[in-house]
């Protein structure tokens, strides 16, 4: 057996390797649906994926990453980061495509794996890292505004971030409340007007 047959993860990024992470990320996802991030296990997790629970363990070391490697390409895919040219609109586009992906059962878990794993450190560590990862990526909207002139230089970009998206996790994950069509528009609104009455 050669060295790439024993070790083809590593070897060839390309090819089988891109297929097993493929596999393995969309049965994390497949699990985390169902049972929710504290109960994901990488037994599971392989054997929908149809590998070894070794190359599961060689590619990502511990479940805790690769719960955080699935929801963040859960989330890169179902919450992409707008650019339309004005903050109003980059809002109420981000706004929407949170309100939809927390409308699926992946995006209801994630959230609810945030709040049960808080009393697991190594869960509340990937959530964390998740929801900063998430932060970074989205505050090219606050950015851009400022570099436009539409918000104050000073703009919180993660408050600002939080109050748009806080309401709309609260009413879906935690009322289970059927978010109004309109509402990421009208968040939108309100954390603008919020930000720019310090002006």
């Amino acid at each position: 057996m050669t060295g790439e047959d024993q070790d083809p993860i590593r070897r060839r990024p390309g090819g089988r390797a891109a297929r097993v992470r493929q596999a393995v990320l969309a049965a994390a996802m497949e699990v985390l649906a169902e049972h929710g991030l504290a109960r994901l296990t990488i037994a599971e997790v392989a054997a929908r994926a149809g590998v070894n629970e070794t190359t599961v363990y060689r590619r990502w070391g511990s479940r805790e990453k690769l719960a955080l490697d699935a929801m963040l390409t859960a989330s890169d895919e179902g919450i992409p980061v707008p650019d339309t040219g004005a903050v109003r609109t980059d809002l109420a586009a981000f706004a929407r495509a949170l309100a939809d992906y927390l409308a699926t059962p992946l995006g209801r878990a994630v959230v609810r794996g945030a709040v049960l794993g808080a009393d697991d450190p190594a869960l509340a560590e990937s959530w964390q890292t998740f929801w900063q990862s998430r932060l970074d990526q989205a505050g090219v909207i606050v950015r851009r505004a400022v570099e436009r002139g539409e918000l104050p230089a000073d703009t919180d970009t993660a408050l600002a971030l939080e109050l748009l998206c806080a309401p709309l996790q609260a009413r879906a994950v935690l009322a289970h409340r059927t978010l109004d069509p309109t509402l990421p528009t009208r968040l939108a609104d309100l954390v603008l007007d919020g930000l720019r009455a310090r002006e």
